[in-house]
């Protein structure tokens, strides 16, 4: 099914959330998780600063590609079920009808 205006400007801003590599990479860390992920164990993965990462997990979440909790310190992260099976159906190639 073709996408209409609005689910393509949604789409648009996923893919481009998801355009950077180092978002790439958390989002696949977060995913590959399981259930969630505290921030604590993504940073290490990473070459850069603490801020620069929260920068990065805010344009996920703003995106709607994950959700977060902060419990006491830290912050634990999870990717969100509903845009995942969207991006998945998004990127689907049905079957030939022949």
């Amino acid at each position: 099914m073709a996408l209409n205006e609005s689910a393509a400007a949604e789409g648009a801003a996923v893919f481009k959330a998801l355009s950077d590599p180092i978002r790439l990479r958390l989002m696949s860390i977060i995913a590959s998780a399981g259930d969630e992920v505290c921030v604590c164990d993504i940073t290490p993965h990473f070459a850069v600063s603490g801020p620069t990462i929260s920068h990065h997990l805010r344009v996920l979440r703003e995106a709607g590609l994950v959700d977060c909790e902060r419990r006491g310190t830290w912050v634990y992260y999870w990717p969100l079920p509903d845009r995942m099976q969207w991006i998945s159906a998004l990127l689907a190639v049905p079957e030939p009808t022949h």
